[in-house]
């Protein structure tokens, strides 16, 4: 009997290192998911950034998503009029960051 005591031990032991596994890799989603707490601009979002960054020299951009942690918007690969790619974050109407691309 003491054989089938351990065969039992060791199944709930597994059972049990399963379930923390499946519990460690759900946390770690949700934590992901309110990390990852931007959104898509809407289109009449899209319409006034860009009329920001036209304002401001602006020719082109790639991405524009509107972080709600910091409340701005963020403006990926904003090429200007100088020929440099910036990185340009928008906040109240204003344009609060530049940041250079490599």
């Amino acid at each position: 009997m003491v054989g089938a005591n351990a065969h039992k031990k060791r199944d709930d032991m597994q059972k049990f290192m399963m379930l923390l596994g499946v519990s460690a890799m759900s946390a770690a989603a949700l934590a992901t998911a309110a990390a990852a707490d931007d959104r898509p601009a809407t289109p009449a979002e899209r319409t006034e950034v860009g009329r920001i960054l036209e304002a401001a020299g602006f020719t082109s951009w790639r991405k524009i998503e509107y972080d709600r942690d910091d409340r701005k918007f963020e403006v990926d690969d904003a090429r200007h009029t100088d020929g440099r790619v910036y990185d340009v974050d928008i906040r109240d109407g204003r344009i609060i960051k530049r940041d250079l691309e490599d």
